[in-house]
């Protein structure tokens, strides 16, 4: 018995077309603008026209440009926009889905294979979001003797305290989401959270080989920790501050990782372990204990503790930026703002269109984001490529990496810079300013 394929009508696509932008504009009409009203209530209005705007007045940018851009310009600069879009989640979840495209062509490219190349036909560009959907469509499956709240539970904790972790990194001057006077010490801090969730939630998954994954990532941060948190001391020491924007801002004619090469080292081995990457992806091995912690997770849940991952792979590349490489210093590359756009608007011919609001952005939180994110991305590709030339390592090889050779490399680099610094070579008054 034969079946005939539906016939494609170009009418019937064209009414459901409309009755998709009929529903759209209702939905937006009765829910959006609401929302919206609710927002710009909440918001510091700006000044325009030495006027005080209110959110009525806001809602007719549509018509009236010299209103829209003071209100974006507001917007930029509020903590919602902090959080949800630049510095905070929005530009880092960005940095970590590219991250995952170029990783998996980076890595490709390294063991002479061709990666992903059939979605999307440049180079298979859309097989990030082929990933994405197929890992929205999924099931998501729970064994029936998990602990059920803690399994839920966990993957929003190691997205949350990776997004937190994210929230302390300075990308440009003034943007950063919270500028603590103890930055450092609140880095230490939220990375603490991870283990902790880590076990949790492997023992709630009741199987095991996430109870054994869950054991190794315990050991395995803890070991790693301490040297992590030494290696940083030095950098304390010669800078005289915990605050991640005034580490940054002591680096604008060098950077500490010509004064603490060996902390530097050590910090970026440190990185890769709290990762859980090759050649220390124990906790997740799948030749020994199938995926390890991850084992049991599927789906959307899976999805969203890989997202936690990247954003964490992003926290510690923008950490090591900022505590030695830079941060967001470098030369000035970004084309001067011209003095006609500052104080009159757009020229265009004979007409000058004063708007205000104008410019947006200024040239030193452009250059500085521009350096920090080339900074980053480099260092994001270095961490990815021990995954292409490394084997994994034995437990005990690990532990002792851990708690014997790289403490030991963190006191040697502390004592070098209380050196520099009782020496008169760095620090307030020193022969290098």
């Amino acid at each position: 018995m034969s079946t005939i394929a539906p016939q494609f009508r170009f009418s019937r696509f064209v009414g459901s077309l409309f009755d998709i932008i009929f529903w759209i504009l209702l939905l937006f009409s009765l829910i959006g603008l609401p929302i919206v009203f609710i927002i710009l209530f909440y918001i510091k209005m700006p000044l325009v026209n030495h006027q005080l705007l209110t959110p009525y007045l806001a809602m007719t940018w549509m018509a009236d440009p010299s209103r829209t851009l003071p209100i974006i310009k507001t917007l930029l600069h509020t903590t919602f926009f902090h959080v949800v879009a630049f510095p905070g989640f929005g530009f880092a979840a960005l940095l970590a889905a590219a991250t995952i495209f170029i990783e998996r062509k980076f890595l490709a490219k390294i063991q002479l294979r061709v990666g992903p190349l059939y979605c999307g036909k440049v180079e298979g560009i859309l097989q990030l979001m082929g990933d994405g959907l197929k890992l929205i469509s999924k099931e998501i499956i729970i064994p029936a003797k998990a602990d059920k709240p803690i399994f839920w539970v966990g993957p929003l904790l190691f997205l949350g305290t990776a997004a937190a972790f994210v929230s302390l990194i300075p990308v440009a001057p003034g943007w950063v989401v919270a500028n603590p006077s103890v930055g450092l010490l609140a880095v230490f801090a939220t990375i603490g959270f991870f283990p902790i969730i880590t076990v949790l939630t492997a023992w709630a998954a009741n199987n095991k080989w996430t109870f054994i994954g869950g054991l190794r990532a315990l050991h395995q941060m803890i070991a790693f920790e301490i040297p992590l948190i030494l290696s940083l001391l030095s950098i304390v020491i010669l800078t005289g501050t915990l605050n991640l924007s005034q580490i940054v801002e002591s680096q604008q004619h060098y950077w500490w990782i010509i004064f603490a090469p060996i902390s530097a080292i050590v910090f970026f081995i440190c990185i890769i372990a709290e990762l859980e990457r090759v050649p220390f992806d124990l906790p997740e091995a799948e030749s020994e204990i199938v995926a390890g912690w991850l084992t049991e997770f599927s789906g959307m849940m899976y999805g969203l503790i890989q997202l936690g991952t990247y954003l964490k792979l992003y926290a510690f590349a923008g950490l090591f930026t900022v505590l030695f490489l830079g941060g967001w210093n470098g030369p000035s590359v970004w084309p001067p703002l011209s003095p006609d756009l500052i104080t009159n608007g757009i020229t265009i011919g004979p007409i000058t269109a004063k708007i205000a609001g104008l410019p947006l952005f200024d040239q030193e939180m452009l250059n500085g984001t521009l350096w920090f994110v080339i900074k980053t991305v480099g260092v994001i590709l270095v961490i990815l490529l021990p995954r292409g030339v490394f084997p994994r390592i034995r437990i005990d090889m690990l532990l002792h990496t851990g708690w014997y050779k790289l403490i030991g490399l963190a006191f040697i680099n502390i004592f070098i810079a209380l050196g520099l610094l009782y020496a008169g070579v760095l620090g307030p008054g020193g022969l290098i300013q």
